[in-house]
């Protein structure tokens, strides 16, 4: 008997429409002519998914006593025995009730496919193992009911159901999923649009792998070598040379670009001898295992070979390879792997990314003028110039000596001058000029009559001998002044990239004096750089700074450089040349700009200050006239009526007067005090005395703040919520704020409701309110001073509510922000990390 077909529908969240589908795809079939019966479905009470059942034939539920009660499971037996085509069976990762015949519903499932019975199942992402632990970070909900990954990925089919936040929270707030009196609860716990979004994504990464797998089965039946683009992959070769580690971070941000995957791979010998300094590949690993890359190391009998057979395997589509820090020499010896590469890659895109400046600081700095005996070039190049003409010239002469018989006296001088050139192109103009003389004695000694002496018998020899000496040296000279040039242009190069970095430094958003500071120690290798100012008593003050000792003085610097007639520029290292110096008052140039720059930016602060400071004052003002003086003027009018002599006051028309006199007392004493709390915040003059509270007692003391405005809130805070390390009178002004604010703006028909709930490690405080809402433009408007929200006024104050309890919150370490409430109106969101 063949085994029946399993498929699945796979959402991200309840209420998605995942059993809406399969009684849907049920009824198709069924009216294909297919056998459908409906072995379990749950509808959860809701009107479209009970409609969808309609006319199916459902096999009727197996009653299990447990405790005293009596459960519904699903039957079975019942529905082999009925032997259909198709079973539709909801919540595949339900637990069965004790006494059942399995524990689990995918243990039913799994002996009805064994009979032959085709399966059509639903089931929510964060039911699967390999990750629930994850859905419990987003969601702080842990998930009991939780089954294989191999069992959901051996299905024959899964088709995700996807919804976006928004729509499903759209469908909770119509009732579409829960009932009424849970979805305010739900909504502002787990169908929050973070959650919400996260777990999305979650299941469509989940379902894309397993497209993956089923692509790469594909490819490989059919014998597909070629790269599909379905899903970049970015592979980087990982040597564990200098700047390898920016080269992984180059590939890391091409991989994010294109949403792709990393793989780092080492190719090493098949022998397992050659390899790179482990060090610096162990670093690199740990680096690219930081930026989420995967690595792998493969065998191979060159490197070449090595990373296109493994990006071949792994399907890549890039390739990113290091610049080649080996010589033209070796490269023309040995090849270039880059070339290699390129040419074998085929459809797969190779990068070749420059690495000779990431991990080289000395190579910022600029290259220093050697004036030796070589002309300009180093001493290790001279050493070896002079080391081939010991050597060379005489074994020179010992050839030339033997064909002696052979050979004219100019093809000899021409054979020793073409040996001079050569020691000279090495070495440099004065061990070219000393090679070209031992050349002339060799040749005098053993080719000129009379041999094996000094003397020279005709005035043409002479002048043979003289010229070639003559030529040698010209020619030695034009090298020693090509290598010269050769250095004065490395250094105008690396002016010109100082130069650019210094403009581009002022450029900078950051403070530029910091920046050029640090790059004017770097390109001198310097000890220290100090900026140094005169103060009125005499002495110096160090304005910035950089490097380990750093001169306080200008007598404790190698040199210096005036910026202006109170400021000076110290350095201290080694002594700089003419040149140095040059580049040296550039810098001094652009940090004279860059510290008036740090003034402007002063000045620009305290006049943003000064205004901040002006528009408050005026706010105020406009706030005491008339926000303060309407309570004082209605406790004037009352008071007065009950002072008056004239007047006889009932007991009610006297009481009226005096609950007048109270309630606007209030409104003042809340105006006032918001007032100085907002000084208090504006000053940095907080004292926080923090200690372990409960949230249920912030809340209960902030609505009992409230008087008779308490009667229109519905609090709705559990007990057992984690304790927050807060300052209780702080945080419960805030939430007070926060609560009395929204009984303002809702209808008196609808209540504040006030929740709580402990949330991926921190406890959100929920104020939700049914007003007019808060449009996303407008929300961090609401939390500056003195604002209403379109300059209504509902008689909650001067506008300073909503600023003060921001302003607590963030003292205390918390966030306060604010979301939309589904159906209409604000919901203020108080959030707390727990321990903290």
């Amino acid at each position: 008997m063949a085994r029946g077909s399993l498929r699945l529908y796979l959402g991200a969240a309840p209420g998605v429409g995942k059993t809406f589908a399969m009684l849907n795809e049920g009824r198709r079939r069924r009216d294909r002519g297919t056998d459908v019966v409906v072995g379990y479905v749950e509808t959860h009470g809701r009107r479209l998914t009970q409609a969808q059942v309609g006319d199916l034939e459902v096999i009727p539920r197996v009653h299990i006593e447990y405790r005293g009660s009596e459960f519904e499971e699903m039957d079975t037996d019942a529905i082999i025995a009925r032997r259909p085509k198709v079973a539709l069976i909801d919540e595949l990762a339900h637990t069965n009730v004790p006494g059942s015949k399995h524990a689990k519903r995918y243990q039913d499932v799994q002996q009805i496919l064994d009979a032959g019975i085709d399966v059509i199942s639903t089931l929510n992402i964060q039911h699967l193992e390999s990750v629930n632990d994850v859905v419990e970070r987003i969601t702080g909900v842990v998930q009991r009911e939780t089954l294989p990954d191999a069992l959901v990925r051996s299905a024959d089919q899964i088709e995700l159901v996807d919804m976006t936040p928004e729509a499903l929270r759209r469908r909770m707030a119509h009732g579409n999923i829960y009932a009424a009196e849970k979805v305010d609860a739900a909504l502002a716990n787990y169908f929050r649009i973070g959650n919400l979004a996260a777990l999305r994504e979650l299941a469509l990464l989940w379902v894309a792998d397993r497209v993956e797998d089923s692509l790469q089965q594909y490819m490989e039946d059919h014998g597909i070598t070629a790269a599909w683009e379905t899903r970049e992959r970015v592979v980087v070769a990982m040597t564990g040379a200098p700047g390898g580690e920016a080269l992984i971070r180059r590939a890391s941000r091409m991989a994010a670009r294109s949403k792709g995957d990393l793989l780092g791979v080492h190719v090493r010998s098949v022998d397992g001898l050659a390899g790179p300094p482990p060090g610096d590949l162990e670093r690199h690993k740990e680096v690219l295992k930081e930026l989420g890359g995967v690595y792998r190391e493969v065998a191979a009998p060159d490197p070449v070979s090595g990373l296109i057979g493994f990006a071949r395997s792994e399907h890549a589509t890039q390739l990113i390879l290091g610049s080649s820090h080996r010589s033209r020499l070796r490269e023309l010896v040995t090849g270039s792997v880059i070339n290699s590469v390129i040419r074998q890659a085929g459809d797969l895109d190779v990068h070749v990314i420059s690495t000779r400046d990431t991990e080289a600081p000395g190579d910022h700095g600029l290259p220093r003028v050697r004036l030796g005996l070589g002309g300009g070039l180093s001493a290790r190049r001279q050493a070896a110039g002079a080391a081939a003409a010991v050597v060379g010239l005489p074994l020179l002469t010992v050839v030339l000596t033997s064909l002696r018989s052979h050979l004219t006296l100019s093809s000899v001088l021409l054979i020793y001058l073409a040996a001079v050139v050569a020691v000279a192109l090495v070495g440099g103009t004065w061990v070219g000029v000393g090679a070209a003389i031992a050349a002339d004695l060799l040749a005098n000694w053993f080719f000129v009559p009379p041999i094996h002496t000094f003397t020279v018998d005709t005035a043409q020899n002479v002048i043979t001998l003289i010229v070639f000496v003559a030529v040698a040296v010209v020619v030695s000279s034009l090298v020693g002044q090509a290598a010269r040039r050769s250095l004065d242009a490395a250094r105008g190069r690396a002016e010109a990239a100082i130069l650019v970095r210094l403009a581009g430094a002022l450029l900078s958003d950051q403070d530029p004096l910091t920046e050029v500071m640090g790059q004017l120690y770097t390109t001198f290798d310097l000890q220290g750089v100090g900026l140094l100012r005169k103060d009125p008593s005499g002495g110096w003050t160090t304005v910035a700074a950089a490097g380990e000792s750093p001169p306080a003085t200008p007598d404790d610097a190698t040199d210096s450089v005036s910026l202006d007639d109170t400021t000076v520029l110290a350095v201290a290292g080694p002594n700089l040349t003419a040149d140095d110096r040059r580049v040296l008052r550039a810098f001094g140039d652009q940090l004279a700009v860059a510290l008036r720059s740090r003034e402007l930016q002063a000045e620009a602060a305290t006049a943003e200050l000064l205004a901040q400071a002006n528009d408050l004052r005026t706010a105020l003002l406009r706030a005491v006239s008339h926000d303060l003086r309407t309570p004082l003027s209605s406790i004037k009018a009352s008071a007065t009526t009950l002072l008056a002599d004239d007047l006889h006051l009932s007991p009610d028309a006297t009481r009226e007067l005096l609950v007048t006199i109270d309630e606007e007392a209030d409104r003042l004493n809340n105006l006032i005090g918001n007032l100085l709390d907002m000084s208090r915040l504006q000053a940095g003059a907080l004292e926080l005395m923090r200690h372990d509270v409960g949230i249920d007692e912030i809340v209960a003391q902030s609505v009992a703040s409230l008087g008779d405005r308490a009667k229109r809130v519905v609090v709705e805070v559990p007990e057992n919520l984690p304790r927050i390390h807060t300052d209780p009178a702080l945080l419960e002004r805030a939430v007070a704020n926060v609560i009395d604010n929204a009984v303002a703006w809702s209808p008196d028909d609808r209540p504040v409701r006030v929740e709580a709930a402990t949330i991926g490690g921190a406890t959100e405080l929920r104020v939700i309110d049914r007003g007019p809402g808060i449009p996303v433009g407008q929300r961090e408007q609401v939390f500056r001073p003195f604002q209403r929200l379109g300059d209504q006024h509902t008689g909650a104050g001067v506008g300073l509510g909503l600023a003060v309890a921001r302003g607590f919150v963030d003292a205390l370490g918390g966030e306060l922000s604010i979301d939309d409430t589904p159906g209409g109106g604000a919901t203020m969101v108080f959030r707390f990390n727990n321990g903290s």
